[in-house]
């Protein structure tokens, strides 16, 4: 039943790529890139900020992924910095993370962003000073696999879990979330509350307060959320409540 579950989402999911190719696409050069107008701007929000986000990906790709970042402020300052893995960096110039001043919720090529978790005040400083470190020892930096990772999700999955501030998990079409690395295949779940098992991103069993029932098939994800009652599915995302936080 489950295989007949799998090959009916992946002729979906071609559908919906041939539809997109035929009908929507856009040019990279000219995709909106502005404000989605979510983040507080640095002269109305002395304190400091943390927020994570993901926005569908580019063109056809939207059916089968998101590209997440976190976006900081310091307290006082007159700026954001955003957190992010890029494919074109790595290939470029042999490290994939990217750490620049930017528009903290800048849309996704056109694609309007989500705001996952919102901190403020002295939590968002602990949280700043725990993501700088792990940014800083994250161990794929010199790599980029678009599947099954490690790749952009695989860089703010590894954050998310190091930070004891960010207790929100990514989205189950974040492919690449469930990568844990080479030779290791257990790990706290994203919200700190659950253990996850993978192997390599292909194949694992996640099970948590936030995360609920996740199974990891070929990095398609499926699931069910007890806490916010939801069903989690590849290209659809979550069916039912909307995600959030676990206090």
């Amino acid at each position: 039943m489950k295989m007949y579950i799998i090959i009916g989402l992946l002729i979906i999911g071609a559908g919906l790529l041939a539809y997109d190719v035929k009908h929507n696409y856009v040019d990279w050069r000219t995709a909106d890139r502005s404000s989605a107008g979510i983040a507080p701007l640095p002269k109305d929000e002395k304190q400091a900020v943390v927020q994570v986000y993901t926005a569908r990906v580019y063109n056809w790709r939207k059916y089968f992924a998101v590209h997440p970042w976190i976006a900081t402020k310091d307290k006082n300052a007159d700026h954001y910095t955003v957190y992010q893995v890029l494919g074109w960096k790595q290939w470029r110039t042999g490290n994939a993370v990217d750490v620049s001043e930017d528009v903290p919720d800048r849309k996704w090529y056109g694609m309007s962003p989500t705001l996952l978790q919102d901190l403020r005040g002295e939590e968002a400083e602990k949280a700043i000073s725990g993501i700088k470190k792990a940014v800083a020892n994250y161990p794929f930096a010199s790599e980029y696999v678009l599947y099954p990772g490690p790749n952009s999700n695989t860089f703010i999955s590894y954050i998310i879990r190091q930070v004891p501030e960010l207790t929100v998990e990514l989205p189950p079409i974040a492919i690449g979330k469930d990568f844990l690395g080479y030779n290791k295949f257990f790990a706290k779940a994203e919200s700190k509350k659950g253990y996850q098992f993978s192997l390599f991103g292909l194949f694992g069993l996640t099970v948590g307060k936030g995360e609920g029932l996740e199974i990891d098939i070929l990095g398609l994800v499926f699931g069910i959320d007890f806490l916010r009652p939801a069903i989690k599915l590849p290209f659809i995302g979550r069916l039912g409540m909307s995600d959030a936080p676990v206090d």
